[in-house]
């Protein structure tokens, strides 16, 4: 029989004294009270310890209910509130019900109420988690009776948005099965999506490539001309946004903490391969794929050299050459900003009130990609994010401490349209993968080029042909190797080593719902300054 938790009650009052018969009341009930005399209190003690719900008295001197309340919201602190107030008055009641109170009880309270309010709210909780549970086997019930092999793109996307909504809806639910089922489930679509991409990929960007209308996904070569071009073509101010690294369960993390600002519109696309920044991001920098990149403009693709801010710098050049090739004309300007560490950040922060005379702004934001990167070389991130649900609260804690978070709000008091989107996504590496190539060939995990590179291809997509998949063809016998799944690669002269430093670390390059299905969303201010 499982053991019934102890429910922990924060009660913030002025006159607590004179409520101890109710919080003996209470404590008879099985609860456990915390007392303290006022709203700064009860913050305070919300930050160092969790409460399962709030009771606080609407009028309290220094810090009342309600300014404790939009204290609570500035700080992201969330637990159910009960206010309890002298007032009847309408208008109090809709100010405290829009701060999204719970419950509220009105004064004189006897300890019968306060305890049967709890109740409600603790069996709230209950109700919602056996009613989760009940909604998610009906999803998964339904995502069963799919057959996978016959769904198009439109189905592939459709479903990796259900999945990634699921991935976030589960985090911190009680019920550990639900989430295991969830994660098995998640990472048995990937072989059947891996043969998905290696049989419709070639047609995808051959058919990009000729811009021949043909039935495919936005690839991210449109990424700039679907959601960027039409809003500066009809007059807009625009900001484009590329979160480097960031999955689709992650934005959906980040979205809730948007809406009070935005109108958010979303849309989907799938990145091209290798799903990697030098070639994901120029892709949608320059509307080209990496081999029109190669033979049109040499000079500024950068495939075997550097790192990767050598590989990329080229993506202010790369965006003026693609919106001339639109016929697209800026008249108040361009600013491009590629922010790599957090001065960089807050000095772009502190600047984004005068780029509002500018046409378009284009910022790149590394963070995440740095963080999954940085991962598998440090204990304490991977202690900080051992699994894909501590990425996402990772990766939450970043943005509601960062200055992209203050730019945006900055940007949802101007008049001009925000177009946020990524590059590529990751996944969890989980095996290894033997891949045998020269000395020269590539050394990222999720893909490799090279001469005559041979690895199992249950394992990962073995491209002999380049230019099928609009990659550089610059060498004889050059050819890709594209991971599919959980694999990385590792060569067979340290395989163990690799193997043991590699596993359970994030990693991208490679063929995966993870990686491929990402988000393009277009901000519109609920409030524009004029």
């Amino acid at each position: 029989m499982a053991k019934e938790i102890t429910r922990r009650i924060l009660w913030a009052d002025d006159e607590i004294d004179l409520l101890k018969p109710h919080i003996r009341f209470l404590e008879q009930k099985g609860y456990v009270v915390t007392p303290v005399p006022s709203g700064g209190e009860a913050l305070a003690a919300l930050e160092r310890e969790r409460y399962d719900v709030l009771l606080i008295d609407e009028m309290m001197p220094g810090m009342g209910g309600l300014e404790t309340l939009d204290a609570l919201k500035s700080k992201e602190i969330t637990v159910p509130v009960i206010l309890i107030t002298k007032s009847e008055e309408e208008t109090l009641m809709e100010e405290a019900i829009g701060k999204r109170i719970t419950d509220y009880l009105i004064k004189p309270v006897n300890p019968s109420q306060v305890f049967l309010a709890c109740k409600r709210v603790f069996d709230s909780q209950k109700l919602q988690d056996s009613q989760r549970a009940r909604d998610y086997v009906g999803e998964m019930q339904r995502w069963q009776q799919l057959d996978v092999r016959r769904l198009d793109w439109r189905g592939w996307v459709d479903l990796s948005v259900d999945v990634a909504r699921w991935d976030v809806g589960l985090d911190g639910a009680p019920e550990a099965g639900l989430q295991a089922a969830h994660n098995d489930f998640r990472r048995g679509l990937n072989p059947d999506f891996a043969r998905f991409i290696e049989e419709h990929y070639p047609a995808w960007v051959q058919g990009a490539a000729k811009r021949a209308k043909i039935d495919r996904p936005l690839l991210s070569t449109d990424v700039i001309e679907h959601a960027v071009v039409p809003h500066l073509k009809a007059g807009k101010r625009v900001n484009l946004i590329v979160i480097d690294c960031m999955r689709l369960d992650q934005w959906f993390t980040l979205e809730p903490l948007l809406e009070d600002w935005f109108d958010v519109h979303r849309d989907y696309y799938c990145s091209i391969l290798p799903t990697a920044t030098p070639y994901s991001r120029n892709a949608i920098f320059s509307g080209l794929l990496p081999a029109q990149m190669w033979k049109q403009h040499p000079d500024l693709w950068q495939e075997t050299t550097g790192d990767e801010r050598t590989r990329n710098r080229f993506e202010r050049q790369f965006l003026e050459l693609q919106l001339a090739r639109l016929g697209v004309t800026l008249d108040k300007g361009l600013k491009y900003l590629k922010i790599y560490d957090a001065d960089e950040a807050v000095a772009t922060r502190r600047q984004i009130n005068s780029f509002s005379g500018l046409s378009l702004v284009a910022m790149v934001f590394n963070f995440i990609d740095i963080l999954a990167h940085g991962r598998s070389e440090s204990d304490i991130l991977k202690e900080l994010a051992p699994d894909e649900a501590a990425f996402r609260a990772v990766t939450k804690a970043w943005f509601t401490h960062s200055p992209l978070y203050e730019i945006l709000q900055a940007l949802s008091q101007q008049d001009c349209i925000t177009v946020i989107t990524t590059d590529h996504g990751a996944v969890l590496g989980k095996r290894a993968a033997l891949v045998h190539g020269n000395r020269d060939t590539s050394s990222n995990l999720r893909y490799k080029y090279g001469v005559n590179l041979n690895t199992d291809p249950k394992q990962a997509i073995i491209v002999r042909k380049p230019m099928d998949y609009l990659l550089p063809d610059d060498g004889v016998n050059k050819n890709y190797v594209i991971a599919r799944e959980d694999y990385y690669f590792v060569y067979p002269t340290r395989f163990h080593e690799f193997e043991r430093q590699f596993k359970g670390s994030f990693q991208h390059g490679g063929v995966s719902v993870e990686e491929m299905v990402l988000p393009i969303v277009t901000l519109t201010p609920k409030a524009p300054r004029a």
